[in-house]
């Protein structure tokens, strides 16, 4: 995958070729020159992998969406600030099925990053409570639940929230 630098380079070049298209009188070539340097802009936001990823974890296809994570080797240097918030996100959900201490610590680093939505948030958050009551922290696990259920606007976790909270009883 191209590093962020290579990416903003070459949307340079190719806009600043598109500028001299303009003044040769090509037009057309301009045009579809800033289009394509747009793309590749584009691609700096929204890295192609993480789209990817994302999509397959909607379509709950977990083994491919965990090909397109471990895809992206160097999430610090290949993608900008809140998709590597995306990347622990996306990996921490996938490693809380076999280990729960990478789990934990890759779905901190998303929160400390910064999520972008709130209802990203709350599933960490939701998530985080389930590892707490694992390891018996009943305190902390129900503070995150009530800050899970806050961030929750829309009330699409209100199930899950009512579960943890009805096994936070029986500890």
């Amino acid at each position: 995958m191209l590093s962020k630098i290579i990416r903003l380079g070459l949307t340079a070049l190719i806009f600043a070729y598109a500028i001299y298209e303009f003044f040769e009188g090509h037009i057309g070539n301009g045009i579809m020159l800033v289009l394509l340097s747009s793309l590749v802009l584009l691609t700096y936001f929204r890295h192609e992998r993480m789209i990817l990823a994302l999509w397959y974890m909607r379509k709950q296809d977990m083994p491919k969406a965990q090909r397109q994570v471990e895809a992206i080797k160097n999430p610090e240097k290949t993608l900008i600030k809140s998709q590597q918030a995306y990347w622990f996100y996306l990996k921490g959900l996938m490693e809380a099925q076999t280990n729960m201490n990478k789990s934990e610590s890759y779905l901190r680093k998303a929160l400390n990053i910064g999520l972008r939505m709130d209802q990203d948030k709350a599933l960490v958050k939701l998530q985080l409570a389930g590892i707490a009551m694992s390891r018996r922290r009943k305190r902390e696990a129900q503070a995150l639940l009530t800050e899970a259920k806050k961030l929750d606007k829309r009330g699409m976790l209100d199930d899950q929230i009512k579960m943890f909270k009805q096994q936070l009883k029986r500890i």
